[in-house]
């Protein structure tokens, strides 16, 4: 299979939805695999009085055309964006893929990021990797399924309400995007370049994550500059959809350096809080 291209006299631009309110400061909303700027809607209204940027990441959504090339590649068409849009840094806010960019913007681009929430992001090596990856170029055919979509929802803990726009946007990715994607965060790890990452970081993970993700909060705190990380008791991957307010509050209380939720659980107290699923 042959990746999509495009040259640098290109200059792909991703789609972007600006909301909120203007000269607010602004809030950079990155949204998980298969997804698109839709899954942040509920978020856009409970936290409408930040400005808002809601881009469609290359491969999804209305960025459809721009082709995922890889994560690196992704950060400067985020940086560019930011640039564009914002005045000044911005707080990035990623849940699952939009964490893993996230971190890689606050890694290369420290000047555009003030403060960071990063949700559901895994820097631990696989189990049997290469098995999986095998699996994951075998499933192809399979990836647009109703069947595969359907599991896949509930895996991720996506609320029914979103259930159709997120079948919308998977059966618009390209297969590439999915293999390209999932074999690069397979392969994603520790920060290479850890103290140039200087803004404020908070890291955190549903309950019911799987265990390479809330055990990577711990790994990802204690190596980051300026970083705290916290359990979401009861909740999935997905928890932005699965309790919309309380990750408002979440996000509100940590950009504007207040104190975070009493629902949090710390990592001093997470072992008791954190289930085997």
């Amino acid at each position: 299979m042959t990746a999509p291209t495009y040259t640098p006299d290109d200059s792909p631009r991703l789609h972007v939805t600006e909301a909120g309110t203007p000269g607010a400061p602004t809030l950079l909303l990155l949204h998980a695999v298969a997804t698109s700027g839709w899954m942040w809607e509920r978020q856009a209204e409970l936290l409408s009085d930040f400005h808002l940027l809601i881009p469609d990441l290359p491969g999804h959504g209305a960025s459809n055309t721009v082709p995922w090339r890889s994560l690196d590649e992704t950060v400067k068409l985020l940086a560019e964006l930011v640039a564009r849009k914002a005045e000044g840094p911005v707080y990035v806010v990623g849940l699952s893929l939009g964490a893993y960019v996230g971190l890689r913007l606050t890694e290369h681009f420290p000047e555009r990021v003030d403060r960071a929430v990063l949700s559901g992001v895994n820097v631990l090596p696989f189990p049997n990797a290469r098995v999986m990856g095998l699996m994951g170029y075998m499933m192809l055919p399979f990836l647009k399924t109703d069947a595969f979509l359907k599991a896949n929802a509930r895996g991720l803990r996506i609320p029914e309400v979103h259930y159709a726009g997120y079948r919308r946007s998977a059966k618009a990715m390209s297969r590439w995007a999915y293999l390209s994607i999932g074999r690069e965060l397979m392969r994603f790890g520790l920060p290479a370049e850890v103290d140039r990452i200087t803004c404020p970081t908070l890291v955190i993970a549903g309950e019911r994550e799987q265990a390479l993700i809330r055990e990577s909060v711990p790994r990802l705190t204690a190596v980051l500059p300026d970083a705290q990380g916290y359990v979401v008791p009861g909740l999935g991957h997905g928890w932005s959809g699965e309790a919309p307010e309380l990750f408002a509050q979440t996000v509100r209380a940590w950009v504007t350096e207040q104190p975070l939720p009493k629902e949090l659980v710390g990592l001093e107290d997470a072992e008791v809080a954190v289930a085997t699923p």
